[in-house]
Order: C-alpha cells, then sequence, then structure tokens
C-alpha cells in the first residue's frame, strides 16, 4: 500500500489549506512554493503514488483533473495567454511528492520546456 502524504491530509482538510476545486474525484490548491505567478496543484484524491502506477480504474481521476485545469485556467485570466500542465514521475522527472499530481502554471511567459 502506498504511503499517505501531505496531499491526502489537505484532501480531507486536516492541514488548512484554501482549496480552489474539491469534488469527488480531485481537490486544487496553491503551491504552498509557487514558480509563476499562478502554480496550482490538481491532485486525485485517491492516493496514485506515481504515473507508473496508474490504473484503468483511475481514468475519470485523471481525466477531470485536465477539465479542473482548464476552469481554473480561466478562472486565473491565464487561459487566452496560455499556461503549462506538468506532472513528473519520480527522482529523475523531478516528483517530490509521491501522489500524482499535476502543476498548472502560468502568468507570465513559461520559455522552452526544457533546457538546451
Amino acid at each position: 500500500m502506498a504511503e499517505e502524504t501531505i496531499f491526502s491530509k489537505i484532501i480531507r482538510k486536516e492541514i488548512p489549506t484554501e482549496l480552489l476545486y474539491q469534488d469527488d474525484l480531485v481537490t486544487a490548491f496553491r503551491d504552498i512554493h509557487p514558480r509563476t505567478p499562478t502554480h496550482i496543484l490538481i491532485v486525485p484524491n485517491v492516493l496514485i503514488p506515481t504515473v507508473n502506477d496508474v490504473e484503468p480504474e483511475h481514468e475519470a481521476a485523471l481525466g477531470r483533473m485536465f477539465t479542473v485545469a482548464r476552469k481554473l485556467a480561466a478562472k486565473e485570466g491565464i487561459n487566452d495567454d496560455g499556461y503549462r500542465l506538468i506532472v513528473n514521475c519520480n527522482r529523475h522527472g523531478g516528483q517530490e511528492v509521491y501522489h500524482i499530481h499535476m502543476h498548472l502554471v502560468g502568468g507570465q511567459p513559461l520559455g522552452a520546456m526544457l533546457a538546451r
């Protein structure tokens, strides 16, 4: 079984955080160390450690992450200029919390995705 994460506690409202969105499948909140003016984390309510652990039964929650990202980008006013959605997997991919999550970042030009 996967280990409990800080995100699990945020989902259950055990850690005070302003929730930007929550339903039965996903929860969204601001990153505590934002890298851009808009930096929101969107997480499935079920603990899935990494992309490597995704199963067919997770498809509804993962799809919901994208529709919530679209809604939040519009609400934040970054949808017209553009934004980036990032999902990291494991250490080399830059994953720090082992509860799959999507970063919604924007509010400024983001430049090239990878350093050359």
